[in-house]
């Protein structure tokens, strides 16, 4: 069906229709750029939710449980996903709207032209009507003129009054209205002829053309538009199969996330290798209340035993129970020495101190320790503070040779082995980077020895030389990074077997550990329970476990002085755990007596041990008093 044909008469519709329809193909192509923009926002939003939430930390200390690794794979994904919408906008701008755009500037070109030819048509035709129509008026006009001068000539002839000149211009202006008719007549009948072909022309030819180039320019918009529904889908459509493998790759992230394996992680990452704490003992204070015969038989401790062992030891000072002492550290967490397990020796008389400074004494007190008075313990006090400075935190490590910070020993044992192990490792990889270049240079070297035209082999004796330097500084940094992973893993095997050997005999566990690295073997420092020990050796000095002080000093921390004393008698403390002191000498007290006669001192030199409490004359802290 042609527009031609059936439409000769409808230029002004079609005029109308063809504008719409570029108005369509333009409404179309905004609709499409407004769906771009919405997907370029959209990958941008995208883009920018991936970045706020994607670690900001390096590969080392990002976490590695599985959850968290599982929720980066998803932000990856999710980043690539955006990608694609952004692949989206683009095939829409280039493919579809840029398209759009061009296309509708060609028909409105090719609509003005075509509407331009058929008014032009037009017009031509409204000019021959008005030929035509111009010479049909002239041949009524002469056919009128023709018929007065006929009728003029005709009363003239009849009259008989009328001269003859009258009659013969009557007569002569009659041929002349009739000539003039008769041409007029001519000529419009020829107007009449071309108008009627310059019609056919028009309604037959001129304007089916048009209207069929008019038909054929709407009917490729038409197919335009369905081609560019189909890229519009089609964007849509090239990246299902990669949003799918996005889409895919979250599924496979969900599923990669291990409850058991984020577990085994976490106590990868905190185990710190101590062993738990063991039971508390139980102390019995009813043990110094003296008995009635009637309740005799409630008495736990027979009154023979008290007899042989002595008088009792001093009841505990429950202000100075472990658990009380929240302002020091806690039992759990922070490490306490181990005093002596046997009983302190007496202080010798008077007039024969160093005679009889060894001998065996009960675990009471035989010769109360005599006390200054308030002014010379003032004195005392006053020449503490202002001659000794206070020992630094780190004297006790550096005196004891302890490895710094580098070393990770503040970090508890199983942690310390994995950094240890971790940097170690980093080193044999610097080492063989190293080593590798060696042998570049050393072969390069060679080259120019055997071409000296190469290059001067002199050249590269400082860089070998250096590069010899610096795997001699790693190979130092190895060995000693693995004595401390050594002795970590040696101390790790010791505690371990020490534990066991405990548990096998059923005893109470042998050590107390922190997760800040401290360690204690004697349990009597978390619950100091009077119980009865044994006779002291003949020496007078504690019987003490070869084993029993191996840790007694890991903490890096030195405990705070709590106040001073002034020794009243020599010691020559050479068991491990004592310390030895001239008479008359000053040592800062640091931890005091549990009720088991031994008292924790400092010497001015940093060194730390346990004195008997009867050989010092005490002087405490207004602060520490009773914390």
């Amino acid at each position: 069906m042609s527009w031609g044909t059936e439409l000769w008469d409808q230029f002004d519709n079609l005029d109308k229709h063809t504008q719409w329809g570029i108005d369509f193909l333009e409404r179309y192509a905004k609709f499409v750029k407004e769906r771009l923009d919405i997907e370029q926002n959209y990958a941008k939003q995208l883009r920018s939710l991936v970045k706020k939430y994607c670690p900001k930390r390096s590969k080392d200390e990002e976490p590695r449980f599985t959850s968290c690794l599982s929720f980066y794979s998803v932000l990856n994904e999710l980043n690539d996903f955006a990608g694609q919408r952004e692949v989206v906008a683009e095939e829409m701008a280039h493919k579809v709207y840029g398209e759009l755009m061009r296309y509708s500037q060609d028909l409105k070109a090719e609509r003005k032209h075509h509407l331009q030819e058929g008014r032009k048509a037009q017009q031509y035709l409204d000019h021959c009507w008005k030929q035509m129509d111009n010479s049909k008026r002239k041949f009524e006009r002469e056919c009128k003129e023709a018929e007065k001068s006929q009728i003029t000539f005709d009363r003239l002839d009849n009259d008989i009054n009328a001269t003859k000149s009258e009659v013969e211009k009557a007569k002569a202006q009659f041929y002349l209205r009739t000539h003039m008719a008769d041409e007029s007549k001519n000529e419009y009948a020829a107007q009449l002829q071309n108008f009627n072909a310059e019609q056919w022309k028009h309604f037959n030819n001129a304007i089916p053309h048009i209207f069929k180039n008019l038909q054929a320019m709407d009917e490729r918009r038409t197919v335009k538009l369905g081609e560019t529904y189909r890229c519009f889908a089609e964007a849509e459509r090239r990246v299902i199969p990669i949003v799918s493998k996005c889409l895919e790759g979250m599924v496979s992230a969900a599923k990669a996330v291990d409850e058991r394996k984020d577990s085994a992680i976490v106590v990868e990452s905190f185990k710190s290798g101590f062993d738990p704490p063991g039971d508390f003992p139980f102390e019995d204070f009813s043990q110094h209340l003296s008995r009635t015969g009637s309740d005799g038989t409630i008495s736990s401790t027979p009154k023979a035993e008290k007899d042989r062992d002595g008088a009792p030891g001093p009841r505990p000072d429950l202000k100075q129970h472990p658990m009380n002492r929240t302002k020091n550290k806690l039992w759990l967490f922070g490490k306490k020495p181990k005093s002596p397990s046997s009983s302190p020796p007496p202080p010798p008389s008077s007039s024969s101190s160093s005679s009889t400074s060894s001998r065996p004494r009960s675990t009471s007190n035989i010769f109360p320790s005599p006390r200054f008075g308030s002014d010379l313990v003032s004195h005392y006090l006053s020449e503490i503070k202002t001659t000794v400075p206070r020992i630094p935190q780190n004297l006790r490590g550096l005196r004891r040779g302890a490895p710094s910070l580098e070393d990770f020993s503040h970090l508890p044992p199983e942690q310390r082995r994995k950094r240890l192990q971790a940097r170690i490792d980093e080193l044999n990889k610097e080492l063989q980077k190293e080593m590798d270049q060696r042998d570049a240079l050393n072969k390069m070297k060679d080259v120019y020895e055997k071409n000296p035209q190469m290059g001067d082999p002199s050249s590269l004796q400082p860089k070998i030389s250096e590069t010899i330097c610096n795997m001699e500084k790693l190979r130092s940094e190895i060995h000693k990074n693995e004595t401390w992973l050594s002795e970590v893993e040696g101390k790790q095997s010791s505690r371990g077997d020490r534990r066991h050997s405990a548990d096998n005999h059923h005893h109470a566990p042998q050590g107390r550990e922190s997760p800040e690295g401290s360690y204690t073997d004697d349990t009597s420092q978390e619950h100091h329970t009077p119980h009865h020990r044994p006779k002291s050796p003949p020496s007078g000095r504690p019987n003490v476990d070869p084993h029993e002080f191996d840790d007694e000093f890991d903490d890096d921390d030195p405990l705070p002085v709590i106040g001073h004393c002034k020794a009243l008698y020599s010691f020559d403390g050479q068991n491990e755990g004592t310390l030895v002191m001239a008479e008359d000498e000053v040592l800062y007290i640091i931890e005091e007596d549990k009720g088991d006669g031994w008292t924790r001192a400092r010497k001015q030199s940093g060194e730390e041990g346990y004195v008997p409490t009867s050989y010092v004359d005490i002087t405490l802290e207004k602060n520490s008093k009773g914390s």
